[in-house]
Formats: C-alpha cells, structure tokens, sequence
C-alpha cells in the first residue's frame, strides 16, 4: 500500500491542518508554505530576543561573580566598575561610623607603605556597593592609590572570598587624593552583598600622611599589611591586627530589601563599647536583625536598614579637644554623621549621659534638653522623624552622684513627657533594678554600672517598638 495516500475516510493533510488558511486562488499548498516561511522569521526573532534578554538578566543579578581577581592586576584606570548600576533598588546605608580623631602615634607619617583591611558588617544586602574614606582629621593630604572590596572567606580571618574582589574607582580612575579634613565616595562596584556578611575594605597609601583618621572601639578586629596587598586574597600577609577602624566610615549598597536607612547616633552605650568583640552584638546590630526578621514575618513596616553613628564618651553640648575638635559634640557632627547618611529616613537619639557625668559642674538639664531639641528641629527640617531614648541608671560607675541623678531623672522626665521627640524608647524602664531603681538590672549591666553586656544590649534592641520608625517627623514639637 501507498504509505503517502491517506487512508480512506481520513481528512486529508490540507484539512487536518487547522494552522493553513486558505487562499481564494485554490492553491492551499503555496500558502502553506508561504506561513512556514514567515513562522520560521517568527521564531528566530524571538529566539534572539531571548537569548538577548537571558543575557542582560545575567549581568544584573550575578555581578559577585563576572570578574576574576586575576583580571584586576593592571593599573589602568577600570571605567567598567563606575558605571552606573543596571540593577534596580535603592541605595541605603548597610554599614557606617563616625569619625572620632587622629590615631595616636600616626602624626607623621601616617600607614604610608601600608595596605589596611578594615572588616565591616553589612546591615543590608544589595547588587551593588560603594564606600566613603575620611581624611577628617588628616593635616595632609591622604593618597590612596589602590583600593579594593569584597567579602570576607568567614574565617574570621583577612581572607577574601578571591571571586568577589572588587577595584574600587574614583571617578573613574584607581587613585584618589583626599584633602586634609574631607572625604571621598567611591565610584559604585557591581557586587552581592548578602545582609548579615562580613565586608573587607582595603586602601594603599604610598606616602606620608598623618594623622589616620579613625574609630578607635571598633569591637572588631581588622588588619594591616606591608606593602600593597590590596588585592590579595590568602590573607597571609597580613600579620597585624588592629582594634580600630582606619579612614573608612560607610559602606553603601544598592539594595532590594530596604528602601531607608536608620541612624543611630549616640555614645559608648550605642557604640556598643562592653559588646563581644567580633559577634555584632551593639544593640543597633541586634535592632537591623529585629526589624528583617520582622519583615519576613509578614508584619507591615518600613524596609529600612540600621547603621551606627555612635562615638565612645560622646556629648550633646561639648566638644573633644583638639583642632578639628576631636569626639566633637552630638550638636557639631549630626549634620554628617546623621543627616548625611545615605537616604535617612528615621533618626535614634540616645545621648546625654555624658554630658552629666563628664561636667566638671552639675549639667544643666535645661542645656541638655535644649541641644536634644535642636538635633530634633535639624531632622525635621529635612522632613526626617526622630525617636529618643530615656537615659540609664548609672549609680555605682564612680562618677555617679546624688545630684547627677537628679539631672538624669529631670531629664527623662521631659523626655517621656513627649517634650522632646517624636517618639519614645524608654530604655531607663526595661533596664533599670526594679529593687533600686537609681542602678542597672544586675543580668544587664556588663559590671562597670554604666553600659550594658550583651544581654542588656539584646535587652534594648528587644524592647525597641518597631512601629515608631513609621511616618514622618513632626512640623513642630
């Protein structure tokens, strides 16, 4: 039997194919081909598109793994790592501190011939970062010829993660000089950041150019090595430890998981002074992971990422010594240290304390209060909302007296009148000894009576209502 003849009753092919339209003319099998031809057009157009968008897909959402290290040995400026980020987010703080002086025994010469690895936590994760150096309180001028970032290897060492190395660009070129008392802001490098990671920032500068600028309890080991190591990724040759953080004071990210950031700007308690060293155990740390956790549960608030502007011994009213003032006063740095940040949406004020413990007389409450509300007008000036905190027990720290408590009680006592913020974490209530109320809970206090451990840290970030970070500041107070 003829295979090619259909059999008797069967539709023939013209009729079994529904896809033919025909023609007026009678010829069904010229316009048969005719639709192949334009099908086949069809679907080599879509084919290409496809694969044109697989492609672009794939540069935006992997950029922690386009760039071997190995290509980054040349020292021509990369333009490629400034351009502007094809990923969609926004750019918020994942990591910053404030700058508080000139490193002691760094004056002349500074770390020339020396490569530092500061080790920062990013709060939030992002496809892209960016970083701020400071020569704040530099006498000369600070040249950083390399510069890299990546992850950490989580080793707890200054290994890198060798596929996530970055070369970091300053408008375009690989070099940048930072006068005396500025900054300068990288140019932003496509790579993933997952929230919660440890981040290595590495600078070279070859000459002279004392004093460093840096953060002095950084509850955080980083490293120094001789010579430019910036772009090695063993970690070997950094055989230096450091507790500090050294010309670096934020790291950005281009994030799809907060659209804000918060800052908290304090003292030594917001700092995290008495925090294990290493864990991130500050209670700004613990109050980031409170607020994602809560987000992944579901709860309606803002995406917002945490940093923290806190600075050991930190005053309201007065400044350090110095020229620039060195730990200069909450009044003179909130402008840069708070206002500044990244897309700051909400401002946390816990300061005062040592305005009353450091006066050589007994503090003013009214002088305290009125640089508190200062800070508060500053913000909402900019339409930014801001939540204070109470100010805790401190009796037994030696500088405790009866008349200074005074002051700290006539001080809360405004604050929670809700006479000077927004809103209100009443820090004094959940830390305090229920049996003396003038002393920290003997479980919170890390045994100095003046700054919580961990527990009272993970107390703070517990106690904090999420729901004040929604809104906007008030016009007026």
């Amino acid at each position: 039997m003829d295979s090619s003849r259909p059999e008797p009753g069967a539709p023939s092919p013209e009729e079994n194919d529904t896809s033919v339209t025909r023609r007026h003319d009678g010829a069904p099998g010229q316009a048969r081909t005719q639709h192949r031809a334009q099908y086949l057009i069809l679907l080599s157009a879509l084919v290409a598109l496809v694969i044109a968008v697989c492609a672009g897909i794939y540069v935006t959402t992997a950029p922690g793994h386009g760039t071997p290290a190995g290509t980054l040995a040349d020292n021509r400026p990369r333009r490629d790592s400034s351009a502007a980020p094809v990923s969609t987010g926004a750019w918020v703080g994942s990591w910053a501190t404030a700058p508080v002086g000139g490193e002691p025994g760094t004056e002349a010469m500074g770390l020339a011939g020396h490569s530092v690895r500061n080790v920062v936590h990013a709060d939030a994760g992002g496809t892209s970062a960016r970083i701020t150096l400071s020569n704040l309180y530099g006498q000369s001028p600070l040249d950083i010829t390399h510069a890299t970032i990546a992850l950490s290897a989580g080793d707890a060492t200054a290994a890198a993660d060798a596929e996530t190395m970055r070369r970091l660009t300053f408008n375009g070129a690989t070099g940048v000089v930072i006068p005396a008392g500025e900054e300068a802001v990288s140019d932003a490098v496509h790579l993933l950041v997952p929230h919660g990671s440890d981040v290595l920032v590495t600078t070279y500068s070859p000459t002279p150019s004392g004093p460093v600028t840096y953060h002095p309890h950084a509850r955080q080991i980083s490293y120094v090595a001789a010579g430019d190591r910036t772009e090695d990724s063993t970690g070997a040759p950094y055989t230096q430890q450091t507790p500090y953080w050294r010309y670096v004071t934020a790291l950005d990210v281009l994030s799809n998981e907060a659209d804000g950031t918060v800052v908290v700007f304090g003292d030594s308690i917001t700092d995290g002074i008495t925090s294990t060293t290493g864990a991130n155990r500050r209670w700004p740390d613990l109050l980031g992971g409170r607020l994602r956790s809560a987000l992944q549960d579901g709860r309606r608030l803002p995406r917002y990422s945490v940093v923290n502007e806190g600075i050991s011994g930190n005053q309201v009213l007065a400044d350090g010594l110095g020229r620039p003032a060195e730990n200069q006063s909450g009044l003179g740095r909130f402008g840069r240290d708070a206002l500044a940040r990244t897309n700051v949406k909400v401002v946390v004020v816990d300061l005062g304390v040592n305005d009353i413990l450091r006066n050589p007389r007994l503090a003013d409450p009214d002088r305290v209060l009125g640089g508190l509300r200062t800070l508060v007008r500053d913000a909402h000036a900019r339409g930014l909302k801001v939540v204070g905190a109470t100010l805790m027990p401190f009796k037994g720290h030696r500088g405790w007296t009866p008349a200074r408590e005074t002051v700290r009680r006539e001080i809360n006592a405004q604050i929670r009148a809700g006479r000077v913020y927004d809103a209100v974490v009443d820090f004094d209530k959940a830390l305090r000894d229920p049996y003396d109320p003038r002393r920290l809970r003997p479980d919170y206090d890390s045994g100095d009576h003046l700054h919580p451990g961990d527990l009272g840290f993970e107390k703070m970030a517990e106690v904090f209502d999420l729901r004040t970070l929604k809104g906007a500041g008030q016009a007026e107070l």
